[in-house]
C-alpha cells in the first residue's frame, strides 16, 4: 500500500480505506445503522497523517461513502463551511456516526451554528430535528442565556415519549442537560422523566451513567457536588 502523503488524491485515500476495511467491523456497524467497516482508531491515525485538507475533504464527503465522510469530517476546516452547504450535508449524512461527528465535530465549531441550530430545531424530518435538538442541549450546558428554558421542557413533556429514536434522544439530551445545569428546573426535569420513562430500559455499560433521565441528572449533579 502506497503511503498516503499530504497532498493526496480522492482516488489514493479512497483505496486506503478500502484496505482497512474489515468485514467483522462492518458486522458490528450495520447493527448500529452504520455501513462501514473501518476501525474508527485506524481512521484517525489516516485523519491526523493527512492533516486538514479542506479541498480533499469535500472530495471524499461527495464519494458518499461513509468511511470517506467520516475521515472528511475528521480533516476539513469546521469554519470554512457556508451555511447552505452544512445544511445540505446535514440533510445527507443519513447514517447515525456520520450524522453525530457533523455535528459535533464540524456544525458547533461553524459561524452558522446557531442560525443552523434555529432552521433544524422544527425541521419535519426527525433526523434534521435532532440535529437541532442536539445544539439546543450544547447551548443549555454552555450559554442558555435567550433560550426558553420551560417552553423546552413543555415541549419535550409533550411530544418526546412518540418521536423517532433519533429526535428522542436528543430531545432526552436536553432534558437531562436541563436539570443538571440549571437547579431551579431540576425538579421539574426529573418529574418530566419519571412520568414519560423513556429510555429507562436502554442496555448500559457498567460504570457507565444510564440516559434515563432521572439516573443521569442525579448521577451528575452528585459528581458536581463532590468536586
Amino acid at each position: 500500500m502506497t503511503e498516503t502523503t499530504t497532498g493526496a488524491t480522492v482516488a489514493e485515500v479512497m483505496a486506503e480505506l478500502a484496505d482497512l476495511e474489515d468485514p467483522k467491523i462492518r458486522a458490528v456497524n450495520e447493527r448500529h445503522g452504520d455501513d462501514h467497516g473501518v476501525n474508527l482508531t485506524k481512521l484517525r491515525a489516516v485523519a491526523k497523517r493527512l492533516k486538514t485538507q479542506q479541498e480533499l475533504a469535500r472530495g471524499l464527503w461527495a464519494t458518499g461513502d461513509t468511511a470517506a465522510r467520516l475521515l472528511a469530517l475528521l480533516i476539513c476546516r469546521p469554519k470554512a463551511f457556508e451555511r447552505d452547504e452544512l445544511d445540505a450535508m446535514l440533510r445527507e449524512a443519513r447514517t447515525p456516526k456520520v450524522h453525530d461527528w457533523l455535528v459535533n465535530y464540524v456544525v458547533k465549531k461553524n459561524p452558522h451554528a446557531e442560525e443552523l441550530r434555529l432552521a433544524w430545531f422544527g425541521d419535519p424530518d426527525p433526523v434534521v430535528a435532532s440535529a437541532g435538538w442536539g445544539l439546543t442541549a450544547e447551548r443549555v450546558t454552555k450559554k442558555p442565556d435567550g433560550l426558553d428554558l420551560a417552553g423546552l421542557l413543555d415541549t419535550v413533556e409533550t411530544e418526546m415519549k412518540g418521536a423517532p429514536d433519533r429526535l428522542q434522544w436528543s430531545m432526552n439530551t436536553c432534558l437531562a442537560q436541563i436539570g443538571i445545569e440549571h437547579p431551579e428546573y431540576r425538579a421539574r426535569a426529573i418529574d418530566i422523566g419519571e412520568r414519560l420513562r423513556v429510555l429507562e430500559d436502554y442496555p448500559t455499560s457498567p460504570g457507565c451513567t444510564s440516559p434515563f433521565a432521572p439516573i443521569w441528572i442525579t448521577e451528575m449533579v452528585r459528581r458536581q457536588n463532590e468536586k
